[in-house]
């Protein structure tokens, strides 16, 4: 059917074209925003290798664990951050950041009203307690957890690539594989010392095939006692210490864990003193400061060799 617009009056006529600029103009700029908002974000796949959609301007983020606040630091982005968790003590700006409580039981309604572009955590069992409630607030989540310096380096360079800043975090990156190329060739050829590492004396823990210090005694030179033992961090029954027999036992720095637990009485490390306590935070967070844990193991093992060290962000 065809419309006499001669007939229809010019009120109804201007109506008419009103309503279709309206439209046109309606339907451009739904289009420019759905264009608009595709730019926006972006796929990055995280450690566990999940999909996540991030936006590509991040400005704002949350560090659920010591490791990866000294990780944002280390490419420079800390000033990005907006809350950390209260174990977040390094470098000495993250005490000025808000808290958010810690580790394993971060407060999410304290996360939420921070209002983050991203959330950083660094285990499967964090996902598990701050995912669902993070994302009905669109709030994505992104793991990084390193289990070797290896994935420390890596990690860094993924960092470099979530900020936008990838030249800065490739210059830390290849600070970081220089000091590890550095004392692993020195090490690699000397005799390797069998090695303990005591996480708390009673109970008693170390660490297991999963921890990422079984790689830094391996590069360090020695030979880590436990590295068959299942988990990351397993608790000992006192037997099966004491048939370990370590050349060498190292303490963390714990406020219970001064000593050696009494199932190494008999050990070669006790019979000749070979026992050595050193920092807590720089032993269990896998960062840029494990290259320190690296080069002070190493020294330890092999008192005679020459090792330079440099680790500042």
């Amino acid at each position: 059917m065809c419309i006499n617009f001669d007939k229809i009056s010019r009120p109804i006529v201007a109506g008419l074209l009103f309503t279709l600029i309206f439209a046109t103009a309606y339907l451009s700029s739904c289009s420019s925003s759905k264009i608009a908002s595709e730019n926006d974000v972006r796929p990055v796949t995280d450690d566990l290798g999940r999909t996540v959609t991030i936006p590509t301007n991040i400005t704002r983020v949350v560090s659920l664990a010591p490791n990866l606040t000294e990780l944002v630091f280390a490419v420079g982005a800390g000033d990005k951050l907006v809350g950390v968790t209260t174990y977040c003590n390094y470098p000495p700006q993250a005490k000025e950041i808000a808290k958010v409580g810690d580790t394993q039981a971060p407060n999410i309604e304290t996360i939420i009203a921070l209002k983050p572009d991203l959330v950083l955590i660094s285990t499967a069992s964090q996902l598990e307690g701050t995912l669902s409630q993070l994302e009905r607030q669109r709030i994505p989540v992104f793991v990084v957890a390193p289990k070797s310096l290896e994935d420390i380096v890596r990690s860094i360079r993924t960092l470099g690539k979530i900020f936008d800043i990838e030249d800065k975090a490739e210059r830390a990156a290849v600070e970081v594989e220089s000091q590890i190329r550095s004392v692993s060739e020195n090490t690699s050829k000397r005799e390797k010392p069998r090695v303990f590492m005591q996480i708390s004396r009673d109970p008693l823990f170390t660490i297991g095939a999963d921890s990422f210090l079984i790689d830094i005694i391996e590069k360090a030179g020695g030979e880590p006692v436990t590295k068959q033992i299942p988990t990351a961090y397993p608790r000992l029954s006192r037997e099966t210490a004491a048939a370990l027999k370590p050349d060498v036992i190292i303490l963390t720095t714990s406020e219970d864990n001064a000593e050696p637990n009494d199932a190494f009485s008999n050990s070669p490390a006790m019979l000749n003193r070979k026992i050595y306590r050193l920092d807590a935070d720089i032993l269990s967070r896998p960062g840029p400061r494990s290259v320190i844990a690296l080069s002070d193991i190493a020294r330890l093992l092999h008192p005679d060799m020459a090792i330079s060290q440099k680790a500042g962000y």
